[in-house]
């Protein structure tokens, strides 16, 4: 038999088995994927700003 993979939950580093009967998957317990889900909802993940914006009407401000 095939041995399972395993992950590591995201929340707190436990190795997890990646199985069907692990519904909590990427993440080892509830708790762990209730902390992640408030992270979300908090907006305490974010895509750093680069500074860099382009206008969006780029080609309507230079005619005229």
């Amino acid at each position: 038999m095939k041995k399972p993979v395993t992950v590591t939950c995201p929340t707190c580093g436990a190795l997890v088995e990646w199985t069907a009967q692990n519904k909590f998957r990427p993440f080892c317990s509830e708790r762990c994927r209730l902390i992640d889900l408030g992270q979300w909802a908090a907006e305490g993940y974010r895509i750093p700003d680069t500074g860099k914006r382009e206008s969006e009407n780029t080609d309507l401000d230079n005619e005229g």
